[in-house]
């Protein structure tokens, strides 16, 4: 039974580094900030989720599982909701997404690259 719980377990893990490794590549390589946020934002959500309940399951009952229970609920609601307001405040202060052909939606001018 140890040995199911251990091949579970770094499934997690191996599927939650993998997923945070993408949010990484994302961020290099999306175009403008709304689409790098989304990325980060989701990736580090899920690939945090995943890898914190691998923890768990290594864990086994005790005071270490509620301790880790305790950092993915509160890193669930701190990230979406920071990544939320951070998107909303780029909005705001008048920051322009780009469409999928790289146009502004906006003024429908292409950007220029530096």
């Amino acid at each position: 039974m140890e040995i199911i719980l251990e091949i579970i377990s770094w499934i997690f893990l191996v599927t939650g580094s993998f997923f945070c490794l993408t949010g990484a590549v994302g961020l290099l390589r999306f175009p403008d900030f709304f689409s790098r946020i989304h990325a980060t934002s989701l990736t580090d959500t899920l690939g945090a989720g995943l890898i914190l309940t691998g923890m768990m399951i290594q864990a086994g009952w005790g005071i270490v599982l509620f301790k880790l229970l305790m950092i993915l609920l509160f890193s669930l609601l701190a990230g979406t909701t920071a990544s939320h307001a951070i998107a909303k405040a780029a909005l705001k202060s008048g920051l322009k997404s780009l469409d999928a052909g790289g146009e502004d939606r906006q003024s429908g001018e292409k950007p220029s690259k530096p």
